[in-house]
């Protein structure tokens, strides 16, 4: 029986365990997981849309820089002549004009038709070179005005030439200006995004027209070139790996005027660090909560497993309990038929006795019966025969009246004389374990609307009860029970019930009139009375309380309306 038990109880464990765990984890790692791929996507859009807004106001500030010294150079060439700039008198002062516009103007020439340097300023011995070769002469003839891509020339230095063109009377001549790299390189690679953020510039052919950071000198080939998207309009974002095998988020543009590609790229764990940092936090959160989520499921289903295994024990405690309250009763009825049994014999008694002492008056009447010892022991045993009868007679009524059936009657109760009565009825108990029993009722206390039976009962129930508190503490000496009624202000009585007695700890005092709570040992009580007596208290419009503080003794009070 014992071993079935445990195995029902163990299936029924697995089976709560399983679904306290089961359902939460699966919701728990749903919701997560959602969260987990909206916040992603919304990192990665933001870092993407970052980058973007970056490479277009770069790309924009780039094309200003150009469009600028190119409109500088068509402002010189419109507001002066050939022969003019030819002077180099003139074309320093000129030079020197444009450099407070710019410091970026490295140098300055002016070419004839034939792409001869006919004038220069700056720090190279240029004048009578003729670059009528040259890809960039052709280019800015044919277009008027021209941003060369960075390259060597004469000068067999790295860098990169604004030129524009003017027609003067039939005759074609240019003025050329050398852009400083350095400056110029300085201003692309200023973008600074996280830790390996960089942005450089490459031609149509994929060579570099500023420097890269990471490395990638002017004019060397990129060796990523292959992989980025033709040219195109706007901007481009992507993830690639470079020819080392490195992630990157590339956002390409190309620039108005320009066949340059301006590039920015950040290394992807570096672009997604915010990710990865909510990566770590949101895996701990799962940790926690599925750790959480475990240990709470075991937690509740061994709690609940307990409250199943104690609503099983106290079931069986109940149906024992109720087969003893039942036995109780089925004793009470009997003793209610023994009582009415025994109280027919004891009438005939009183009968007998009462014609006993009618005969003894008669004799003495007719002075038949002399005034003897003898004689007078037999009056005084016919006067403890009576005292003895009447006191049967009380107790047989007494229990009687307690084991009466039919439905609760409503009358007028003195309690100044029912207490009393009621506390004799246990007198000689309390007497027997050296019990003192006191009574403290109020001349003052008016009457109670009641059944007299049931306050009888609940009476007892608490007089028992003290008795059972005392013999525990005391033995068979110390004792001491009050009884006591008196009026209160509000139109109510409260009658109280008091011992010196082991009282009841604070854990066991907030179920003390629960039903079947008991603090006795098995057989000793059903944990029935004193929810009974609450209920009967209820039921006549009272209420019921109880002070107690363990080892010094309790106090049970009943307040009761006053009779109208």
């Amino acid at each position: 029986m014992e071993e079935e038990r445990h195995q029902r109880y163990a299936r029924l464990r697995k089976m709560i365990l399983g679904s306290m765990i089961g359902v939460p984890l699966v919701l728990f790692v749903i919701v997560l997981g959602i969260g987990y791929a909206y916040f992603t996507t919304s990192i990665e859009t933001s870092t993407v849309s970052t980058l973007k807004r970056i490479v277009e106001d770069h790309r924009q500030m780039i094309d200003s820089f150009l469009s600028e010294r190119t409109a500088n150079l068509e402002f010189v060439i419109q507001s002066n002549s050939f022969e003019d700039l030819a002077d180099p008198e003139t074309l320093h002062t000129v030079f020197l004009n444009l450099q407070k516009e710019s410091s970026a103007f490295v140098d300055l020439g002016v070419f004839n038709e034939e792409g001869t340097h006919v004038a220069y300023h700056g720090p190279f011995k240029l004048v009578g070179r003729n670059y009528g070769k040259e890809s960039w002469w052709k280019e800015v003839l044919k277009k008027g005005c021209y941003i060369s891509d960075v390259f060597l020339g004469y000068r067999r230095v790295p860098h990169f030439i604004i030129a524009v063109m003017r027609d003067q009377g039939g005759r074609k001549w240019v003025l050329r200006a050398t852009i400083d790299t350095y400056l110029f390189n300085e201003m692309v690679k200023k973008v600074r995004i996280g830790k390996t953020g960089e942005a450089y510039l490459i031609n149509a052919d994929g060579h570099f027209q500023s420097e890269r950071r990471s490395g990638g000198g002017l004019m060397d080939q990129d060796p990523d070139m292959s992989d980025y998207p033709d040219r195109h309009e706007g901007t481009r974002t992507f993830i690639l790996k470079n020819h080392r095998g490195e992630e990157f988020l590339y956002a390409t543009t190309w620039l108005g005027d320009k066949d340059w590609c301006l590039v920015v790229r950040q290394e992807k764990s570096d672009a997604f660090r915010a990710l990865r940092a909510a990566s770590y936090i949101i895996f701990l959160i799962l940790v926690v909560g599925i750790s959480g989520i475990i240990a709470i499921a075991y937690l509740l289903t061994n709690r609940i497993i307990r409250k199943m295994e104690l609503m099983d024990t106290e079931r069986e405690l109940l149906g024992a309990q109720l087969i003893r309250a039942t036995g109780l009763a089925e004793l009470g009825e009997m003793a209610a038929g023994f009582a009415h049994e025994i109280n027919n014999p004891l009438q005939i008694i009183r009968a007998e006795q009462s014609l006993m002492e009618a005969i003894f008056a008669e004799m003495r009447e007719k002075g038949n019966l002399p005034e003897t010892d003898d004689v007078k022991e037999l009056d005084d045993s016919m006067a403890q025969i009576k005292l003895q009868v009447d006191r049967c007679a009380q107790i047989t009524q007494a229990i009687l009246k307690f084991g009466r059936k039919g439905e609760p009657i409503s009358k007028e109760v003195d309690l100044r004389a029912f207490i009393p009565e009621v506390a004799n009825m246990i007198a000689k108990k309390a007497s027997v374990n050296g019990i003192t029993l006191k009574e403290e009722i109020s001349e003052e206390t008016p009457a109670i609307q009641g059944d007299p039976a049931q306050l009888q009962q609940v009476l007892i129930n608490l007089f028992n009860n003290a008795l059972d508190a005392l013999t525990e503490k005391h033995r068979s000496s110390g004792g001491e029970l009050t009884v006591g009624a008196r009026p209160k202000a509000d139109g109510k009585v409260e009658i109280w019930v008091k011992d010196n007695g082991c009282g009841i700890s604070p854990d066991n005092l907030g179920k003390i009139f629960s039903p079947f709570f008991t603090t006795k040992p098995v057989g000793k009580g059903t944990g029935l009375g004193l929810s009974v007596c609450y209920g009967i208290v209820d039921k006549m419009g009272g209420s019921m309380a109880v002070e107690s503080e363990k080892g010094m003794g309790t106090t049970f009070s009943i307040t009761l309306p006053a009779a109208v």
